[in-house]
């Protein structure tokens, strides 16, 4: 009997300009240089550009995503790591931490495509790694396009939740109550 299937949506085609920053730690360089390959084709296949800058491991990956957004021009941002269990309670840090701040930097805005994986051993991550098999770099990829499509569908936020500054100055300015 055959497992559940998986739909995979089809990946937007670009209609203008979009540059993605590949965040990659190649800690494990030979699961690295699949992901990448596979982000990289995804990226291309959809009509978009990229870069691509190495961090040495997993728990750099999100704040070399928050530099970047706060001092670049990338529309959208992959991540691409992997880290093995290990004898060590650091893997549940590595794994949670990481997750977490790409989380947080998605909630901020970002379009992030999180492929770092998390796995048992080096099997494992070469299956998810290969392009020709479960290809985790190209879904990575695939996942941050979309983002930067819903960003462009519904207009980047240009202001935050509540009152604008310019609301609580004019109301302290003239002595009326702000809140």
């Amino acid at each position: 009997m055959a497992g559940p299937s998986h739909y995979i949506i089809p990946t937007p085609k670009v209609d203008r300009e979009t540059k993605l920053l590949i965040v990659i730690s190649p800690y494990y360089k030979d699961i690295a240089d699949n992901m990448l390959a596979g982000a990289v084709a995804e990226i291309e296949a959809a009509g978009a550009t990229h870069e691509v800058i190495e961090v040495p491991g997993a728990l750099e990956i999100p704040t070399a995503i928050g530099i970047a957004e706060r001092m670049s021009n990338f529309d959208g941002y992959v991540a691409l790591g992997c880290v093995i269990r290990g004898e060590t309670t650091h893997y549940d840090t590595v794994c949670n931490d990481s997750s977490r701040a790409l989380q947080l930097l998605g909630l901020q805005g970002l379009c992030i495509g999180n492929g770092i994986l998390t796995v048992e051993n080096h099997e494992q991550a070469a299956v998810r790694a290969d392009p020709s098999d479960q290809n985790k770099g190209g879904g990575a990829a695939a996942a941050a396009l979309h983002l930067i499509a819903l960003a462009r569908k519904w207009g980047r936020a240009t202001g935050g939740v509540g009152f604008s500054s310019d609301v609580l100055m004019a109301g302290k300015m003239d002595g009326t109550p702000t809140a």
